[in-house]
């Protein structure tokens, strides 16, 4: 079967390198569905899991935005960070869940609510990976 070679890099390193057979992302336009051979683009990620589709099972790494760039026999995921299933700490994605419900609980003027929605988001996100 026919592979692309994907790589998902943060501004700490690599955190992602393999030939898969496909790749699902979060775009902001969508969900986007990335095959072998894939016409050249570029669009911008939301929060969300790369699903990876690599010898019949689906591998799952955790971006918190960023962007892919797609050729036909490459993808790069430039996130500004992520992480693979297996690297996420659960107990602290947990706990960063917890802070970020007080946060947004409290509604306060000293309080960014956007950026506690956005922690939010990333948590669960993290969270939902690891199942």
């Amino acid at each position: 079967m026919k592979t692309v070679l994907v790589n998902v890099v943060t501004p700490d390193g690599p955190v992602y390198d393999a030939q898969v057979e496909m790749v699902s992302v979060k775009a902001q336009s969508g969900e986007l569905g990335v095959l072998p051979g894939h016409i050249p683009m570029v669009a911008p990620l939301e929060i969300g899991a790369v699903r990876l589709l690599k010898d019949g099972s689906t591998e799952l790494v955790a971006v918190s935005g960023g962007f892919i760039e797609v050729r036909p026999d490459k993808v790069t995921i430039l996130a500004q960070a992520a992480e693979t299933a297996e690297s996420i700490d659960v107990t602290r994605a947990q706990a960063a869940k917890e802070r970020a419900e007080q946060r947004l609980k409290q509604q306060t003027d000293d309080i960014d609510m956007k950026r506690a929605e956005l922690a939010l988001h990333r948590a669960i996100n993290r969270l939902n990976v690891t199942k």
